[in-house]
């Protein structure tokens, strides 16, 4: 069960699940791992740090965790992490 937090700080680490609709291993059955990690070099671009996360390729096709350390900015983290979910 997804829950939608307002997170009001602009900085910090913090620890992100990405699931696919409905839970459907599209990583997997779209070979979208690439994009996964297209969107790690765009965070990266941007500022923020990837600090840790779980493989998706290690049997994860279904969901993303990730640990980001997000940089003080402009945009929400929130909005950060949407650009996300969009991306995959």
């Amino acid at each position: 069960m997804s829950t939608k937090r307002q997170i009001v700080e602009s900085s910090g680490i913090y620890f992100i699940t990405i699931t696919c609709y409905e839970w459907l291993p599209l990583f997997k059955l779209t070979n979208g791992y690439d994009i996964v990690y297209k969107w790690f070099d765009y965070l990266k671009q941007q500022g923020h740090f990837i600090t840790g996360y779980v493989p998706i390729a290690i049997g994860m096709p279904n969901h993303l965790h990730v640990l980001i350390a997000f940089r003080q900015g402009d945009k929400s983290i929130n909005s950060i992490a949407g650009n996300g979910r969009l991306y995959t």
